[in-house]
């Protein structure tokens, strides 16, 4: 798939494609909850399922980073949100388990395809930190108002699968703004070109797809039994723990809104290895909440800080490569690590309690925190913007301004690698004299004829 969309809209469409794909996650405890509760599923069962149901979202995107260069935006998209809507609604629709599994399995596979066509189009951006930023704007948004409104609908595991299925299917007539297989060029179809070269920063990028894998990990290990931790634990009502989740997801937008003001002004180095930090300490404070002032309290601090940090690591891994390969790579490596969480979390809660779990979860995330900061401040690719100079060539993968629909193929296109300058000796011509500094010298009056 092309890195940068040159539809009109085409940002549009890609930030409602990154909220449809990234929902699933996003209400994954309420998922995980209805699950148990509608299905008569085990804590451990319910998040397997909710494992499963990511790490189909997670194979999407491996599968699509490998072969992304092939395949066509608009067609993965709606090939991705027709599998969301399929898999989410045939899940919903039924109450026998296998059926349920495969459903969650088909929607994760949809989830995966769409969040990745997102990853790369956003990477693709002049500026993918902010894109990044505006689609977890909308995401949190949305989950936030679902968060209110589930509570009030009827029990059972569908209204949270059913919500899913009616966001690919709004999010269906947007796709028409990305570009296709092919465009027109003097009167007949023509692939699309994209530029190809080696991926950039290889050992950066891994060491940051293996340190997201983690942070995720960590994350929505907490996350998966957040709902359990505010029903058992801290002895509130559904209603209450959902209020509490969507003021939570409603911090997240200011958290995000401030991201997207503040910009590159610090870095990513900073908001990476500090924001990690915190979210290790609200981890703590939220699997030891035994009431609902510190319930909240951990909740919203940690929603606060969680879109910002993950804003600024997507940006990071669209950094590393324009043409997104990165980005999708590393957007896998986080959907696995969700994927994993819910089991995970099940399995140490049951084993040494929702406090024990979440100190098992605050070291691993202190752990994590120290080499993603370091690819953050080492490794980082710097976009060449049009007007700015680099006097010693640039950064290796610099962003060169120019479209495929305005300038031939022999020019590099947006997302190219920069070429590196070799001086050219030029011999000297026969019969002439060789030039050199004492040759220019300048002429005296005595010289003067």
């Amino acid at each position: 798939m092309s890195s940068r969309p040159r539809v009109p809209g085409a940002l549009v469409a890609l930030v409602a494609l990154f909220t449809a794909g990234y929902l699933a996650p996003y209400l994954l405890p309420t998922v995980v909850g209805r699950l148990s509760a509608g299905l008569g599923l085990s804590p451990a069962q319910a998040g397997l399922v909710g494992s499963v149901l990511l790490l189909g979202s997670s194979s999407a995107g491996f599968t699509l980073a490998a072969r992304g260069d092939r395949i066509a935006p608009r067609r993965a998209a709606r090939a991705g949100l027709l599998a969301m809507a399929v898999g989410y609604g045939s899940a919903a629709a039924t109450g026998l388990v296998p059926l349920v599994v495969a459903g969650a399995v088909l929607g994760g596979l949809g989830s995966g395809t769409a969040t990745a066509v997102a990853a790369a189009g956003i990477a693709g951006q002049r500026d993918p930190h902010r894109a990044a930023t505006l689609g977890l704007l909308t995401v949190s948004a949305t989950a936030g108002a679902l968060y209110l409104t589930l509570p009030h609908l009827a029990g059972g595991h569908a209204p949270p699968l059913l919500a899913i299925a009616c966001a690919a299917v709004l999010v269906w007539p947007l796709t028409s703004r990305l570009p296709g297989a092919t465009r027109a060029r003097g009167g007949r179809a023509e692939r699309r070109t994209v530029p190809t070269g080696p991926l950039p920063y290889r050992r950066a990028g891994v060491v940051l797809a293996g340190g997201i894998l983690c942070w995720s990990l960590a994350q929505n290990a907490l996350w998966g039994v957040s709902g359990r931790i505010g029903l058992t634990q801290a002895g509130l009502s559904e209603v209450t723990v959902g209020a509490v989740f969507a003021a939570a997801l409603g911090a997240g937008l200011a958290g995000v809104t401030a991201a997207g003001a503040l910009g590159s002004r610090l870095g990513r180095a900073v908001p990476i290895g500090v924001g990690t930090v915190l979210i290790a300490g609200c981890v703590l404070l939220s699997s030891a909440a035994g009431d609902l002032a510190s319930f909240a309290t951990g909740e919203i601090l940690w929603n606060a800080v969680y879109p910002v940090v993950l804003s600024y690591l997507l940006g990071l891994a669209a950094s590393l490569d324009p043409r997104g390969r990165w980005a999708v790579l590393v957007g896998s490596a986080s959907s696995l690590g969700v994927a994993c969480g819910p089991v995970t979390g099940s399995l140490l809660s049951e084993g040494a309690g929702y406090p024990g779990m979440g100190m098992v979860l605050c070291a691993l995330l202190l752990l994590v925190a120290a080499p993603m900061t370091a690819v953050a401040r080492h490794a980082s690719g710097r976009p060449l913007v049009p007007g700015s100079i680099h006097r010693r060539g640039g950064a290796p993968a610099a962003v060169l301004a120019g479209t495929a629909a305005a300038t031939p193929p022999t020019v590099p296109q947006m997302g190219a690698p920069e070429a590196r300058l070799a001086p050219i000796p030029l011999p000297a011509a026969p019969g002439r004299r060789r030039l050199t500094k004492a040759t220019f010298r300048l002429a005296r009056p005595s010289d003067r004829g």
